[in-house]
């Protein structure tokens, strides 16, 4: 995770030095404030890849003579289709309709979404995928 840290880290102090810059030649706040939270994001992500490098031991592509064959193995998980997603935007849609329409279609919507994001979290704990 070297390489993505310093990379993160890189494009943190780019958009550093490019936001007082920005700043004094079109005195816009609104260009500005954005530069300055991409900033203060590429930091947090830059800190977190740090942290999170130190607790990995040697990855194969942080190492100078790995092989591809050293990076053989599980990957981890990766999920199967899921219906719920398109459901729980569906649900959702319904939310933000039923504030225009009336609080008793917001009402039904939000109960809905609520049912959708519960199915959606417990989607590996029974059926054809439980664990």
């Amino acid at each position: 995770m070297k390489a993505e840290t310093w990379t993160i880290v890189g494009c943190g102090v780019f958009f550093l030095v490019i936001a007082p810059i920005y700043w004094l030649l079109t005195g816009d706040w609104t260009g500005t404030t954005a530069l300055v939270m991409t900033t203060l994001l590429c930091v947090l992500l830059g800190f977190y890849l740090g942290v999170v490098a130190k607790q990995i031991p040697d990855r194969p592509e942080d190492r100078n003579d790995g092989e591809i064959a050293d990076g053989a193995g599980e990957l981890g998980f990766f999920p199967p289709y899921s219906w719920w997603p398109l459901f729980c935007a569906l649900a959702l849609a319904t939310v933000v309709i039923g504030i225009v329409i009336g609080w008793w279609l917001f009402i039904i919507g939000a109960v809905l979404l609520g049912g959708m994001v519960l199915g959606w979290v417990f989607e590996y704990y029974r059926g054809v995928h439980a664990h």
